[in-house]
């Protein structure tokens, strides 16, 4: 799918506040194209003015393999090295670590949706999609999760009337909250683009 072929499902101006906008140790999914390797991702224009991804702390990452070997039932540890090869676009070596560490804790919510943006930049977003749905059997009121699901429905699977209902699961469940207010202007992306007949707003 081209970048082009996103912008009929949402507003140039959403497009542009939702790239690479993170949250705590919760990573939320840019709107880029599945189809895109990752490096060509970070260069699209929409991207513009973002910091280019860091490279690993080898030592860093070194330091943390150690410990994750000595101390087998560490989850927060595998978490840490799914985030710093996350940060890094090494998306495989984050999946790795992320499978590790719920494999541990299977009931991670946090982590498991980690891992489900990672699958989405891996060209995998039935994957990603699945994740979310585990993590939303841990925690149904996972807004981060709903946020997540919702941008991966919209442009990976063109479903914008499921990208609209988990957006307007976020605004009702804490619609002051960052995550909410995102989920809004997502929503009136969509109503903008998409105005339901009649002139009322609309997902459709």
């Amino acid at each position: 799918m081209s970048r082009d072929s996103l912008l009929f499902a949402i507003s140039g101006t959403f497009f542009g506040l939702m790239v690479g906008w993170i949250i705590g140790s919760q990573r939320v999914v840019a709107p880029a194209p599945p189809a895109a390797p990752p490096a060509a991702a970070a260069a699209a224009p929409a991207q513009a003015g973002q910091a280019p991804a860091r490279g690993v702390d080898e030592r860093r990452a070194s330091q943390l393999s150690a410990q994750a070997a000595a101390e087998p039932r560490n989850v927060a540890v595998r978490a840490e090295l799914g985030n710093l090869y996350f940060d890094a676009d090494r998306f495989d070596d984050a999946i790795k670590w992320y499978q590790d560490a719920l494999t541990i804790k299977p009931d991670d919510a946090d982590v498991s949706t980690d891992l489900g943006i990672a699958f989405y930049y891996t060209n995998q977003p039935d994957r990603a999609l699945a994740q979310f749905a585990h993590s939303l059997g841990v925690n149904p009121k996972h807004t981060k999760t709903l946020l997540n699901q919702g941008i991966v429905l919209a442009f990976a699977k063109q479903d914008l009337d499921g990208a609209a209902k988990a957006w307007e699961g976020v605004v009702k469940l804490a619609p002051a909250s960052p995550e909410g207010q995102a989920a809004k202007r997502a929503l009136d992306g969509l109503r903008s683009a998409h105005p339901a007949p009649g002139g009322a707003g609309g997902a459709r």
